[in-house]
């Protein structure tokens, strides 16, 4: 059992709107609220269940109307000096949450059997959550408020989510004897003497907690003594560390346990019967606590950490939550426990190791602490779950290059039974997989396939998507290549093409595929992004030679564009869709290289012979795929850089919409508000599906974007931009992706 004492998300009162009572209770994830009078008596508790049972019996449906109107009043509840064994009993599947009142009546407390997230600040540590880093500075600012503070700062940089610190009071802590000389063994002498050396007053310690809040990080300190306690509860501390030394101090931890903040026991020095009592005396309060596994040695000897040992100490939690206090050299380890389930992960944090004190030479340095987050957070999405496995982005893509197809090895008139003689395996892998061939044979085919032609899923179907004639309030038209341009303008009514060149493509004379004629059409041109060699195009890269030659390559897509200008009759100024750079290997930019890099693009724009066409940036994903792998990308990721970009250069862009719905889930921003800033600087669209934070191309309504509203926003920001579906592989099977996706976006209003 936990007993909860924060309890504000938990609260409403009585006169508040029952859709604010709604937020609340889906917000919490708890799936309750208790709702109060002004004087914090509770009145009633509002759960899902209530909710409905209000929504059946109203005849005025209105979440206007005060929680008054909904709320329960027939409650199960206990006071806060009721045993915890009796509270216990009132637990059960039906009864999750128990309020507890003071004697007026007030709710002071909320009961309940196992706690889904631990909140230390604004941090929520759950199953899903990443895991909370803890830069232990302790007392490695030597003393000095100075360097306390310039330790806050670069744990901010190096990515912790927590500085924490240390108090004592001398007083308390240590016995008095009657000579500081006498009494006391060396290595206790030796640490005494260093902490009468290097204390930060009170004063001292609140301001550099202060100055954590105002950096953004979250300040912890570990109470040595119940006068330190005391001090730090007055400063308003949100949680406590509890010191290996003192997880079998019962005195102590009980009234720390009392105070019902969450705690985090380090259970170094401790045998597992001391580890078992400490956690009795813990669940007597119902305090939130999370074991860390911890080896009190300085350094820790790697033989002697047992990692595994973290298991065991899940099963001795309350919650299920653990974690690690590391003191050996390295970071290896601690990376390592959050592989094993570590959800907080505390490691001392220096300067300089040379400095006087023994927890200096166990901390790590401040590039060391941020490689250690970072191995920590590409641990965290390695993981992954333990679900069903599906085929990711990246290898879905390099199965279309190395898989295998059912390929067939006649001429397949439609209305013809496919035989097993008919169909054999051949690279890449484009169409239907080797193992369904046991499903193809014997269907009639539904149209007509050549020797050598890939069978698709729509050939397991009894029927396929056909194109037709579209209708839409602006230009449309599909994605070519010069080898599929014939038989694409015969499928429906386009006003425009968009040329998706290969480097090879460039190599190409139009006249000896284009009809001399020519169409009746306008045209885009989107530009490569990978050339011969292995080059990508990067616009901004900090190589000379290599982004010269990136602005030679724009210059030949320029000029291939203008060659191709008199084949299409309704082609006034072409727009060029251009992937501009900015692209990084391992990790992204730092936000204060990426206004360099826009320059650099800018003077890339400038360098270029562009009379008579539009370069248009596109709105980047944040992983894009480059060679069968995944990188980074920085530039054109965020609304306020993409429109910054626009206005101080004159320039439109592509939107992509799968791109920027990506980039706003990585940065838990707003689509919708994307999309409003974007849009008025839109020339062109490329329309498709996204999900997470890396699957783009998706056909429309696979994934997460709201795609009626969208048409919406674009109807009144963006009435005269064109598009494309650009569907992943669409193009297959006689473009049956984007026959699909233009009926769908025909449904939405587009």
């Amino acid at each position: 059992m936990i007993i909860e004492k924060n309890i504000t998300r938990h609260i409403v009162f009585t006169d508040d709107e029952i859709g604010h009572a709604l937020y609340k209770i889906s917000n919490n994830r708890s799936g309750i609220v208790f709702a109060l009078a002004q004087n914090g008596v509770l009145e009633g508790v509002l759960t899902d269940g209530d909710v409905r049972r209000w929504l059946l019996q109203t005849t005025h449906f209105d979440l206007t109307l005060p929680v008054s109107e909904a709320i329960n009043t027939d409650f199960i509840y206990a006071y806060e000096d009721t045993p915890s064994s009796h509270i216990e009993n009132l637990l059960s599947s039906k009864i999750e949450f128990v309020p507890l009142l003071d004697k007026q009546g007030r709710l002071v407390g909320i009961a309940s059997y196992k706690s889904q997230y631990i909140e230390i600040s604004n941090f929520s540590i759950s199953e899903k959550s990443k895991a909370f880093i803890i830069a232990e500075i302790g007392n490695n600012h030597n003393g000095s408020i100075e360097l306390a503070k310039r330790l806050v700062d670069e744990a901010i940089d190096a990515g912790a989510d927590c500085a924490k610190f240390q108090l004592r009071d001398m007083d308390y802590v240590y016995r008095k004897t009657n000579s500081f000389a006498t009494g006391e063994d060396l290595g206790a002498e030796y640490t005494l003497d260093l902490l009468k050396k290097f204390q930060l007053s009170l004063k001292e310690m609140f301001e550099v907690f202060d100055y954590c809040k105002e950096k953004g990080i979250i300040p912890l300190c570990t109470p040595w003594d119940s006068a330190s306690l005391e001090a730090l509860e007055n400063y308003g501390m949100p949680a406590y560390k509890v010191a290996s030394a003192d997880l079998t101090n019962h005195d102590f931890l009980e009234l720390l346990a009392k105070i019902g903040k969450p705690l985090l026991c380090s259970t170094g020095m401790s045998t597992e019967s001391e580890i078992k009592d400490a956690v009795t005396l813990l669940k007597k309060y119902g305090c939130p606590f999370i074991l860390l596994h911890c080896n009190s040695t300085y350094p820790a000897p790697f033989k002697d950490i047992n990692l595994k040992y973290m298991h065991r100490l899940r099963e001795l939690s309350l919650n299920g939550f653990v974690g690690y206090s590391g003191h050996e050299r390295g970071i290896a380890v601690a990376i390592s426990a959050v592989a094993l389930g570590a959800k907080v992960i505390e490691k001392h944090f220096t300067l300089d190791r040379t400095m006087e004190g023994n927890d200096h030479r166990v901390s790590l340095l401040p590039a060391e602490f941020c490689q250690m987050v970072q191995g920590i957070r590409e641990t965290e999405q390695a993981l992954g779950h333990a679900e069903q496995r599906k085929i990711t982005q990246g290898e879905m893509m390099n199965r279309e290059v190395l898989g295998k197809s059912l390929v067939s090895r006649r001429v397949i008139v439609a209305g013809e039974i496919i035989k097993a003689a008919d169909v054999e395996i051949r690279s890449p892998g484009k169409g239907l997989a080797p193992y369904q061939k046991q499903f193809l044979i014997g269907k009639k085919a539904q149209r007509n396939i050549d020797a050598g032609d890939f069978f698709y899923p729509s050939d397991l179907n009894d029927h396929v998507k056909k194109a037709r004639k579209y209708s839409f309030k602006r230009p449309f038209g599909v994605p070519v290549r010069y080898h599929d341009i014939a038989a694409m303008l015969q499928k429906s009514n386009f006003n425009l093409v968009e040329f998706h060149f290969s480097y090879k493509d460039l190599e190409i004379k139009p006249e000896s595929i284009l009809l001399a004629d020519g169409y009746d059409l306008d045209f885009i041109v989107h530009s490569p992004e990978l050339f011969g060699g292995d080059h990508i195009m990067d616009l901004c890269s900090s190589d000379k030679l290599y982004r010269q030659r990136s602005i030679a390559e724009l210059q030949r897509v320029i000029d291939t564009t203008l060659s191709l200008k008199p084949y299409f009759h309704r082609s006034g100024t072409p727009m060029i869709v251009v992937n501009a750079g900015g692209f990084t290997l391992d990790h992204f930019m730092p936000d204060t290289e990426r206004q360099d890099k826009y320059a650099l693009i800018a003077d890339a724009f400038q360098q270029v012979r562009s009379l008579g066409v539009e370069i248009i940036p596109q709105t980047m994903p944040p992983y894009p795929w480059h060679f069968g792998g995944q990188r980074y990308h920085n530039l054109f990721l965020t609304a306020d850089d993409t429109t910054a970009f626009c206005e101080a250069h004159g320039v439109r862009v592509c939107l992509d919409v799968s791109h920027s719905k990506l980039a706003c889930n990585l940065h838990k921003e707003s689509f919708s508000e994307f999309v409003q800033k974007v849009a008025p600087y839109t020339a062109h669209l490329h329309i498709v599906d996204a999900d997470g934070v890396d699957g783009e191309g998706l056909q429309i309504g696979e994934g997460e974007i709201d795609f009626a509203d969208l048409a919406r926003q674009l109807e009144q920001l963006a009435p005269t931009a064109s598009f494309i579906p650009e569907i992943w592989q669409g193009h297959k099977n006689d473009g049956e992706g984007f026959w699909s996706a233009f009926e769908l976006l025909e449904q939405y209003g587009f």
